[in-house]
């Protein structure tokens, strides 16, 4: 029998779920206005007004009850449009699901498909959600390591392969990456695709920096037009980074046809649906948000190419060149613990990084800066940074 005079705790595998050393930092950091703040990953600039006044009139308008479980017809036929328009091949609305976030798309399909005792294979370092997922649902994680080499992060693709074995139940693939901002190259989709379909295995692609890109193209290489309509693919996504909307908490799923009514009843027991006014502003941000994209991606090209190079005329420190997303990720020589240093930066300097250990062991010695941020923000920070190191 239970012992009625046990302490109330929660399942060991949430007990055994790793605090965010993000926060850590952050909540130190919070209500000092002295401090600028480069630890989370989202633009300094407000959502664009024309998404905001969207909304905002849908609201006054009254559209606020509940929706279909897999979003509204109207956004995911913009859904459609937009990702033929991206993609270069038709994306039924039998394939599509609205969720509440990119973080809740995650956590919806692995619920649909991931078992306790599961195999699952993860890239890192990575966002900290993409492997505490797989745990809270009681599976087995292992870890490929991405790998700095010649100035930029490489996968080696053999030794994803040979991580990907029979018993392998899913694959989780976030690129460009989080926080590394390596990119799949396009050439190494094939392979993967190749290996995932000979055993069976799930490819959950996490896509949120997929339009911030370094380069030329609309979009980082994508499994999208090499997948079949119903095969394992399911690509996840979120209106958050691309179009400036973290704190509307709106995503979307790409799913194979057999999947996506078993994903609307696993929404209906999650959160039933995504708020409906929120929809408005989605669907005006697909159909109408290529402008405030391409912006975006000059202005980050234009922040990457500041801190970089700043960065790389500090002494000591390194810095791969990210090919995507809104991040510099890089370390200082010496650092045995990017959390120690982290917390020391914030105190002494009032610059808020994130500590790359948060990212997993391999981001162990590494900083995560998010310059996403106006021009003046970004250097500041830099100088203090630079003052900083010099007196250490």
């Amino acid at each position: 029998m239970a012992d009625p005079t046990a302490k109330a705790v929660a399942r060991p595998e949430v007990l055994a779920l790793r605090m965010s050393e993000i926060r850590e930092v952050a909540n130190e950091g919070m209500g000092r206005p002295d401090v600028l703040k480069f630890w989370v990953g989202e633009s300094d600039q407000p959502t664009p007004a024309f998404i905001r006044e969207a909304t905002a009139q849908a609201l006054m308008d009254g559209h606020t009850y509940y929706t279909h479980n897999l979003g509204r017809p109207d956004l995911r036929e913009a859904l459609s449009g937009y990702l033929e328009r991206l993609h270069g091949r038709p994306f039924g609305m039998d394939r599509l699901a609205i969720t509440s976030s990119g973080v809740n798309a995650l956590m919806l399909v692995a619920q649909a498909v991931v078992s306790p005792g599961d195999k699952v294979v993860v890239t890192t370092p990575a966002w900290p959600n993409i492997v505490e997922i797989p745990r809270i649902l009681s599976a087995r994680l292992a870890l490929v390591p991405l790998d700095p080499a010649q100035g930029r992060w490489r996968l080696d693709l053999d030794r994803l392969m040979d991580a990907l074995t029979p018993d392998t139940k899913v694959l989780f693939l976030n690129s460009p990456n989080n926080p590394t901002g390596w990119t799949l190259p396009a050439e190494d989709r094939a392979a993967i695709l190749a290996r995932c379909r000979e055993y069976g295995i799930w490819l959950i692609t996490d896509d949120p920096y997929e339009r911030l890109i370094f380069g030329p193209g609309k979009s980082a290489p994508s499994f999208l037009p090499l997948a079949e309509d119903d095969e394992r693919v399911v690509s996840t996504n979120t209106f958050s980074k691309a179009w400036r909307m973290t704190g509307w908490r709106m995503g979307w799923m790409v799913l194979p046809r057999s999947l996506t009514d078993r994903i609307g009843v696993v929404v209906e027991y999650n959160t039933s649906c995504a708020p409906d006014f929120i929809q408005t502003g989605a669907a005006v941000a697909l159909t109408k948000g290529e402008a405030s994209i391409a912006d975006l991606r000059a202005e980050l090209t234009a922040a990457k190419d500041l801190v970089l190079g700043a960065l790389r005329q500090m002494p000591g420190v390194e810095a791969p060149e990210p090919e995507g997303g809104m991040y510099a990720f890089f370390r200082v020589d010496g650092t045995v613990s990017s959390l120690a240093l982290a917390q020391d930066m914030l105190r002494k300097a009032g610059v808020g990084l994130a500590p790359g250990s948060a990212f997993g062991d391999e981001g162990q010695g590494w900083l995560r800066w998010c310059f996403a941020n106006r021009p003046e923000k970004n250097a500041e920070g830099l100088q203090r940074l630079a003052d900083y190191l010099k007196g250490r």
